[in-house]
């Protein structure tokens, strides 16, 4: 009985292990472990300046509508250089031309600190910031992303993405929480700061490191590497539906414009409160991330992705109609996080088994359309509807309509609901093509 008992408990044991989140590239490659945590303080920058620009500007407008205007103008980089960004990572040296666009970063980072010192300096300054940092994340991510991937061995992969994902996650968490806090202790400046000090760790970390971070990258054309992005997502129907489902999931059911808002208006919890809503998606995000050991067992993938969605937009429109209580609010968007990151990590598993490493920077390129420019898209239609109606409506019909558009997606593509990963010995992904 005593052998059985043990026994009972060492399968537990192992069963619990292997829910969660799977860290052997971080444990195995000192080099993928260093480009990694330098993203990961990066994040926790770029997640800082997302929370403290909007904020500034409804604070100095106390208008809805101008936040969605920010939204827009950083809508005009992400779709106007994603698809050249890529061409461009798969074409020069990944090092150099993130050392470029973090310093840029940085830089404008430093702008923005200027602006709240001196508050008379013109709100179009803030804007013009704005599409600065979008142009340049639109070309810094997927280097991030290529350069990440491309140092990892193959039989790590599914650990790369796993904690990659996990990284987004602790950067969405502490970001916003960080910002927050440091808003209503020290001010906009004091946030703007802490962002600059999380892109010049980034810059530090790449100083330092020896691995090259390309690979097959000659030969690749600018104009005709754009068309060779786009004809691979588009002769890929299991990498297209990922990147369909969540860029609808993130036009109606990521309302994160709203957060200003809502803090301000209609919980009235100031800065604290704002980074609280902010980081509340993705606290159940970290939580769903670092269990993520039993998401990357899901053999049916895609239908495991279509059901997180749903449940994600459900979660999102419950949030609409709970106005009444700030605790709830939280409580389910913590709930629609934790489902974005499991589809999020089923997603990221898909994509970088079919994408191979010489189309990586492209394929990242066109993701990040459906990743920023849906929810910067999904920021003005949010606004513009808050200001026609309420924030709660905007909010509960967004997630009503995410659910809508998630299953218009499935039944569009059946290659997402029949994607089924084989496992590891029995050869490659089964990806319906």
């Amino acid at each position: 009985m005593r052998d059985e008992g043990a026994g009972r408990r060492g399968r537990a044991g192992r069963a619990a292990r292997a829910a969660l989140v799977d860290t052997s590239s971080i444990t195995s490659d000192p080099a993928f472990r260093r480009l990694w945590l330098g993203q990961l303080v990066s994040e926790l920058g770029r997640q800082v300046v997302i929370i403290a620009m909007p904020f500034e500007i409804y604070i100095r407008t106390q208008s809805t509508l101008a936040i969605g205007a920010l939204a827009a103008v950083e809508l005009v980089s992400i779709f106007g250089l994603s698809l050249p960004a890529g061409a461009l990572v798969d074409s020069m040296d990944r090092r150099r031309l993130l050392l470029a666009t973090q310093t840029t970063l940085l830089i404008t980072t430093l702008v923005l600190l200027a602006t709240a010192l001196l508050p008379d300096l013109p709100l179009l300054l803030v804007y013009a910031c704005g599409l600065a940092l979008s142009a340049m994340t639109a070309i810094d991510r997927p280097a991030r992303k290529a350069a990440l991937f491309s140092i990892v061995r193959p039989e790590l992969m599914n650990s790369a993405v796993a904690v990659d994902q996990a990284a987004n996650q602790v950067g969405s968490v502490l970001g916003p929480a960080i910002g927050g806090a440091l808003i209503g202790v020290g001010g906009l400046a004091a946030a703007f700061a802490a962002a600059g000090l999380g892109f010049g760790f980034m810059l530090v970390s790449l100083a330092g490191l020896r691995t090259p971070l390309a690979r097959n990258l000659g030969g690749v054309r600018r104009v005709q590497g754009m068309r060779d992005g786009l004809a691979f997502v588009l002769g890929h129907p299991a990498v297209l539906s990922t990147m369909a489902i969540d860029f609808t999931a993130m036009v109606f059911g990521f309302p994160s414009a709203l957060f200003p808002v809502l803090a301000v208006s209609v919980y009235h919890v100031g800065a604290p409160g704002l980074g609280l809503l902010a980081g509340a998606p993705a606290a159940g995000a970290l939580v769903a991330s670092l269990l993520s050991g039993a998401v990357t067992a899901i053999r049916r993938k895609g239908m495991a992705i279509i059901g997180f969605v749903v449940l994600w937009g459900f979660a999102i429109a419950c949030v609409g109609l709970l106005s009444f209580s700030f605790p709830l609010a939280l409580a389910f968007l913590a709930i629609a996080g934790a489902c974005d990151i499991a589809a999020a990590v089923l997603r990221a598993s898909i994509v970088q088994k079919v994408t191979p490493d010489a189309m990586r920077g492209r394929v990242a390129s066109i993701n990040y359309i459906a990743v920023s420019g849906g929810p910067r898209l999904g920021d003005v239609e949010a606004t513009a509807v808050a200001s026609l109606t309420s924030v709660g409506f905007s909010i509960f019909t967004g997630g009503l309509l995410c659910v809508a558009g998630t299953l218009l997606v499935a039944s569009r593509f059946p290659a997402l609901r029949h994607y089924i990963e084989r496992p590891p010995e029995a050869g490659r992904a089964a990806v319906a093509t």
